[in-house]
């Protein structure tokens, strides 16, 4: 396997339905690797391929990076085998062309290809049905496919119709196994009767930390920082992204809901919506009286406050600050952790939770990395 990144991540940071190939193999199969996409995340997956090359090489794989593709420029191991080690040098880049670069990696002889797209870019994302048809498996953690127009949703399931693969674990909740396990209880025949969570660690955080000994604008300063917050908190404060994740799956379980049809309460005034980013920081305390108000009146219901997203039965959606009482499971998360909690015919006393990370570019790697994994282990061999 040819990768263009430094080696520092262990094998052993990936989860543990990351690794779910068999440990020696006589059986051997090639994936044709393309990456689009090589910021913070898709770096983090670069060196969780180069720690794990051993690995997949006795379980039989060999994962081939045939190019990285950025927004204005892409490399091509097949422009000099002597640099393909190489990650950023003028020599072996040049001017992006997505559908050279496609071609590139689907090859001319019959191989079995993988894109994978961290670019979180609209434009990419609207190619995939187009890549499923041409016989690309595609992997992303780019919310905007499965959240998107539902026309091009219903393009992107059609395409797979011919046994090509789409997958898109990381889009909800990056590392944790959520998509997976909403899939797995109703191919095995339950029923979903609900799914609620707390989807966006960016939130989670800042009601943890709202207690009243400070601010709600300094918490959500603190949280810009410290990296927790998107470049623009609003990003975070609107309910829009923990919206699109509710999309997503309430898709994959057979619903054709729209984001429109998600009823979002953003925490961010309308005053305050439209401004530059800079400007908005400097008025960030324009959200302290409100938020104190919540907390006051959350403590006086004896319960705490939490960004809840909520979907039932009937294909109703919404995404708010909520007050939960103490003994909800949702109550004693920890800081950072996205939480979700499927209520199916099977699991309808005793809720299903998956809980843990739900961010960070190490952990979502490892997400996608099991996607990859898992279209894998269908491929047959082929010379």
């Amino acid at each position: 396997m040819n990768v263009c990144a430094p080696q520092s991540l262990e094998a052993s940071s990936l989860p543990p339905h990351a690794m779910a190939l068999p440990a020696t193999t006589t059986r051997r199969r090639t994936l044709a690797v393309g990456l689009i996409g090589p910021g913070r995340v898709g770096s983090a997956l670069l060196d969780q391929l180069r720690a794990t090359q051993p690995r997949l090489a006795r379980a039989g794989l060999e994962l081939k990076l045939c190019g990285v593709a950025a927004s204005k420029r892409m490399w091509l191991d097949s422009d000099d085998p002597a640099l393909n080690g190489r990650s950023d040098s003028a020599q072996t880049w040049r001017p992006s062309d997505l559908n050279e670069f496609v071609d590139h990696v689907r090859g001319i002889d019959g191989r079995h290809a993988l894109l994978i797209d961290c670019s979180a870019n609209d434009t990419v994302a609207s190619r995939y049905a187009g890549w499923l048809a041409a016989g690309v498996h595609v992997v992303t953690p780019n919310k905007l496919a499965g959240s998107g127009p539902l026309t091009r949703w219903q393009a992107i399931r059609a395409a797979c119709a011919s046994g090509m693969r789409f997958r898109y674990e990381a889009t909800v909740c990056a590392g944790l196994p959520v998509v997976q396990t909403l899939r797995d209880l109703l191919d095995t025949g339950d029923e979903l009767l609900s799914v609620e969570g707390m989807f966006s660690g960016t939130l989670a955080w800042l009601c943890n930390r709202h207690d009243g000994s400070q601010p709600f604008s300094a918490l959500v300063r603190e949280a810009h920082t410290l990296g927790y917050t998107e470049p623009d908190p609003r990003d975070d404060l609107s309910g829009m992204d923990v919206a699109r994740k509710l999309v997503i799956l309430a898709r994959e379980a057979g619903w054709p809901l729209s984001l429109e049809n998600v009823e979002v309460q953003s925490l961010v005034p309308a005053e305050l919506a439209a401004l530059p980013v800079d400007e908005f920081m400097l008025r960030l305390d324009q959200l302290d009286a409100s938020m104190a108000a919540r907390l006051a009146d959350a403590r006086a219901q004896g319960g705490v406050l939490r960004h809840h997203a909520h979907l039932d039965a009937h294909g109703r959606a919404s995404v708010k600050l909520a007050v939960l009482p103490t003994g909800h499971p949702f109550a004693h998360t920890r800081l950072t952790d996205n939480v979700v909690q499927f209520t199916t015919r099977r699991y309808r006393d005793n809720p299903l939770l998956v809980q843990g990370p739900g961010a960070g570019p190490e952990v979502t790697a490892a997400g996608i990395f099991a996607d990859v994994l898992r279209i894998a282990e269908g491929l047959e061999v082929r010379a």
